[in-house]
């Protein structure tokens, strides 16, 4: 086989690839353990995509290390669209400054955007069995017996861990923080059995827990109140304007991976949480569907959102070594 011919055979493999992408399984890992926000959301979008591309979208936990051992992992597999990773707020803007000396890679760097894919609000939630219905009574509670709540977050560095940390120093509180490898997943049950007495956490995850009695909402961080807890003033009602994380949830691929294929996945996910049935479902799990209008749009907000967490650690001077 001539040299030119030889050339041209191995370019238009990949590329016959990237145009039949799916053509195997494709792989969505999520960083924590199942039945958190971003488990939810991981394996909605899975099952749409698999019956739209009639190709497997299988969705793998990898909880560790606050979502680092997904991150790395994703973002050293092959870019060629097979291995991509549900992640948010925590795991793609806030790890990469807080895990600086020990991330082996740079999210914002090795990861690339696809899309947003919702945004969920967040509450302070205490289980029903805590003596305190709002701020007020938390802080007196927690005043009386400083370190003796215990408050949970899915992981040193997470936005539930730094919330807390910032509604401490604004309200002169002293509690003891429970972090939770397996994410929401682990730590509702915890709560809900009494081991940590309150957090800040999303509406996804709580909501069935709080209409079943089990857990209780002292406040919502939304500026506005929320439709399904009008009784639960926000913060900002309760002296404490923002203090909180709306956080998103959003899907990445490795950053080298073709265009045609982050493009293709970003089409497959508009497509998919466009529809009317598919935002009503979300919405009752209190999710508000949020898809980029472009996977570099996605990119660029993260790149944003890792720079601002970055200025506020640095000023709080928080870092994990």
């Amino acid at each position: 086989m001539r040299l030119s011919a030889l050339l041209f055979c191995m370019l238009a493999v990949p590329a016959m690839a990237q145009e039949n992408y799916p053509n195997r399984p494709v792989k969505m890992l999520v960083p924590y353990g199942p039945g958190g926000a971003t488990d939810i959301i991981a394996r909605i979008v899975a099952q749409h995509l698999t019956t739209d591309l009639k190709e497997s979208f299988i969705v793998e936990n990898k909880p560790g290390a606050n979502g680092n051992l997904a991150l790395e992992a994703v973002a050293k597999a092959a870019p060629d669209g097979y291995t991509l990773l549900v992640g948010n707020v925590s795991t793609n803007a806030i790890n990469e400054n807080i895990y600086a000396s020990t991330l082996t890679i740079k999210p914002s760097r090795d990861l690339g955007g696809i899309s947003k894919l919702v945004e969920i609000p967040h509450i302070v939630v205490a289980p029903a069995s805590l003596p305190a219905n709002n701020i007020a009574e938390l802080i007196a509670l927690a005043k009386k017996e400083p370190g003796k709540l215990n408050y949970a977050s899915v992981g040193i560095g997470s936005y539930p861990h730094l919330d807390m940390e910032r509604f401490m120093h604004a309200s002169g509180t002293e509690m003891t923080h429970v972090p939770y490898k397996g994410g929401a997943g682990q730590a509702i049950p915890a709560m809900i059995a009494g081991e940590v007495q309150v957090a800040f956490f999303n509406m996804a995850s709580l909501l069935p827990h709080i209409r079943s009695g089990r857990l209780k909402a002292l406040a919502a961080v939304p500026t506005q109140r929320i439709p399904e807890l009008p009784n639960a003033p926000t913060l900002t009602e309760q002296g404490f304007p923002g203090i909180g994380t709306n956080a998103w949830q959003g899907m990445f691929a490795p950053a080298a991976t073709p265009k045609s294929v982050v493009d293709a996945l970003h089409r497959a996910v508009f497509v998919a949480l466009s529809r009317q049935e598919t935002k009503d479902g979300l919405a009752k799990q209190m999710m508000s569907v949020e898809v980029s209008k472009s996977p570099q749009e996605f990119t660029d907000l993260v790149r944003k959102e890792t720079a601002a967490w970055g200025e506020f650690l640095r000023s709080a001077r928080i870092q994990i070594d």
